[in-house]
C-alpha cells in the first residue's frame, strides 16, 4: 500500500491486505484439512475453507464498489503466521492423533485472530466513511470468523486438548 492520505485509502488498503491474508490462510487450511483425527475439527476446517472463499469474494466486491483497483497487497503479517503454521503442522508435527489436532487448533486460531482484527477494522472504517451496507457485510464476516474461532476453543477445551493430554 502506498502512503495513505485519506480514511478511504486506509479502508481500501485494509481490504487488499485482507485479501492476501485470506489467500495465504486458505492455502494452509487446504494443506491441513485432511490431517485431523477429530471429525468435528475436520468439519470446522472444511467449513472454514468455504468461509474464507466467500470472504475473499466479499473483499473483491467491496474493492470494485469503491472504484479502486481490484488487487491485493501482500500481507506480511499473515505471511509470518502462515509460515509458522506450516512449520509446526507440516514439518515438525506428529503424523496424526490428538497432539496434531491440538497443534492444528492453535495455528488455526492464530490465523483467525488476524482475520477478526482485520475485518473488524475494515468494518469500523466503512462505518466512519458512511458506507453502512459495507460495514454490515464486514461485521457479518467478522462474526462468522469469530464463531469459527469460538468453536475451535470449545473443541480444544472439551475434547482435543484432553485427548492430547492422555496420548
Amino acid at each position: 500500500m502506498s502512503k495513505p492520505e485519506t480514511l478511504m485509502d486506509l479502508y481500501t488498503g485494509e481490504l487488499k491486505d485482507l485479501w492476501s491474508a485470506n489467500d495465504q490462510m486458505h492455502r494452509v487450511v487446504r494443506k491441513i484439512a485432511d490431517k485431523p483425527t477429530d471429525s468435528k475439527l475436520k468439519e470446522l476446517l472444511a467449513k472454514s475453507e468455504k468461509g474464507i472463499s466467500e470472504h475473499t469474494d466479499l473483499l473483491k466486491a467491496l474493492l470494485a464498489a469503491n472504484d479502486t483497483e481490484v488487487s491485493k497487497d501482500h500481507c506480511k503479517g499473515m505471511e509470518g503466521l502462515a509460515t509458522e503454521a506450516k512449520k509446526h503442522l507440516l514439518e515438525e508435527a506428529p503424523d496424526a492423533g490428538p497432539l496434531l489436532d491440538a497443534l492444528i487448533i492453535a495455528q488455526y486460531q492464530r490465523m483467525t485472530h488476524y482475520g477478526i482484527a482485520g475485518f473488524g477494522t475494515a468494518a469500523a472504517y466503512a462505518e466512519a466513511l458512511g458506507r453502512t451496507d459495507e460495514a454490515t457485510q464486514l461485521r457479518r464476516a467478522t462474526s462468522e470468523i469469530y464463531k469459527g474461532d469460538e468453536y475451535a476453543t470449545v473443541l480444544a477445551e472439551m475434547s482435543v486438548n484432553l485427548k492430547a493430554g492422555k496420548a
